[in-house]
């Protein structure tokens, strides 16, 4: 009896030492306090950079997990997505500070943001990360049309092209066009087709550089 005893009086002991892991708003995967700290310290990088009025949305599939590729990170370099819009729109980072490079960014109504607010897990499968972007799309959708309000949106990942019909205008609330410029595996450059696509379908702020 004592041995029983014991044994349910240690059990709530054990029960609240066990971590309980909620959803993430950003990105609908299982997060831990340190993913959630992470998400609003991005969060928080790229609210200084927001334009109030947003002329084009530039909306990729899933953010990276590397800072460096990152747009509004404070560190490191601009690679990945991040360099390759910038190389896109001919904003130079030679002999500025990162802030100068976002603030050209800015300036001209543009805003980089995900569906996945967040990196995908590593272990996760392609089949799951596509669920995980079927699944977190609707509140995607609802966060862009309700407090982003672009004037335009540009889909730059390949891996949102069987989303196109859900990322529609009607759903939207704002033109949408498809121009790839992030490709499945981040060691695949942007072709000169693709770049002159993006630059097409941008405002003519934004294009001009002005």
């Amino acid at each position: 009896m004592p041995i029983c005893l014991g044994y349910f009086v240690a059990l709530p002991f054990l029960y609240m030492a066990v971590p309980t892991l909620l959803p993430c708003d950003g990105c609908g995967q299982l997060a831990s306090a340190e993913h959630i700290a992470r998400r609003l310290q991005r969060l928080e990088w790229a609210t200084r950079f927001r334009p109030i009025h947003i002329q084009a949305l530039l909306l990729a599939a899933s953010a990276p997990d590397a800072d460096s590729e990152f747009l509004y990170s404070p560190e490191g370099l601009f690679s990945g997505l991040a360099g390759d819009v910038l190389s896109a729109l001919s904003i130079s980072t030679a002999a500025k500070s990162k802030d100068e490079v976002l603030a050209d960014f800015q300036k001209r109504g543009l805003f980089l943001t995900y569906l996945l607010e967040c990196p995908v897990a590593p272990d996760t499968q392609p089949t799951e990360a596509v669920d995980l972007l079927d699944r977190h799309l609707p509140q995607a959708v609802a966060r862009i049309r309700r407090s982003l309000k672009p004037k335009r949106a540009l889909v730059l990942s390949k891996d949102l092209q069987p989303f196109l019909p859900q990322l529609s205008e009607s759903d939207l609330g704002c033109p949408v066009v498809y121009t790839p410029l992030a490709a499945s595996s981040p060691a695949v450059p942007p072709t000169p087709e693709e770049i002159a696509a993006f630059r097409a379908a941008l405002p003519s702020l934004a294009a001009q550089g002005t």
